[in-house]
């Protein structure tokens, strides 16, 4: 079920790409596989998945030994900076960096481990209260702090959308994102790429890479719904 899932996302993540002219090279497809047991993780790794993103520090670490070396690892959920120390030099991307001081502290653990680490800074593009991320008027600031730390490249930005029912609901909050991407990279700051889009999860990443989405974190459309709680979207 999980690589006929796997399938079908990736089936209409190129009809989307055909619908606004763009390669689905462009479009990695992330799948998010917090709660998700290491089997499950294990079936969609044989049905060509490669880019995994967990939302919480443990759990990423209990599954990093436990898939095959070639998994890019992603954290997507919100981080402390006390948790830094446990994955700089073991993901390839950390998407959720919204304060000069988690960046810094990003920055210390990489120059102490010798690796470089790539980040995307989190807004806040709907300004809704419950999530995490810098207001998009305060984003080039922060962009231009952190850029000069070592060891520590930012690559672009991510948003976690409203969840709504109509997904053209937030067409906006992705144009506005993508919009931001664009006077960002126009600032030509040392050290800072644009290239990176994380937008778009399991009931809008259609409308997100019609939008110019690079990344689309994708876990229900994969796996089912989570293991936890009360049922999720």
């Amino acid at each position: 079920m999980t690589g006929e899932n796997l399938r079908y996302v990736e089936g209409e993540i190129k009809r989307a790409c055909e619908r606004a002219g763009r390669d689905v090279s462009e479009v990695t497809l992330i799948a998010v596989s917090k709660t998700k047991p290491v089997e499950m993780l294990r079936e969609a790794y044989e049905a060509g998945t490669r880019d995994f993103g967990e939302n919480k520090v443990q759990e990423l670490i209990d599954k990093i030994p436990q898939m095959p070396p070639d998994v890019r690892w992603h954290m997507i959920g919100h981080l402390q900076r006390n948790k830094v120390k446990y994955i700089v030099g073991r993901v390839c991307m950390i998407h959720s960096v919204d304060s000069l001081r988690l960046a810094e502290e990003i920055s210390r653990e990489s120059v102490k481990r010798k690796v470089e680490t790539d980040i995307l800074i989190e807004v806040n593009v709907a300004g809704e209260e419950s999530k995490y991320g810098v207001a998009p008027g305060d984003a080039l600031d922060l962009v231009r702090r952190i850029a000069p730390l070592p060891a520590v490249h930012v690559r672009g930005l991510m948003t976690i959308a409203p969840f709504v029912e109509n997904p053209e609901e937030n067409r906006e909050v992705f144009q506005k994102l993508k919009h931001l991407a664009v006077d960002i990279m126009r600032e030509n700051v040392d050290n800072v790429t644009m290239n990176v889009l994380s937008m778009g999860m399991t009931g809008d990443y259609r409308t997100a890479v019609e939008e110019g989405a690079t990344c689309v974190r994708v876990g229900t459309g994969i796996f089912g719904g989570r293991d936890y709680g009360s049922p999720q979207p």
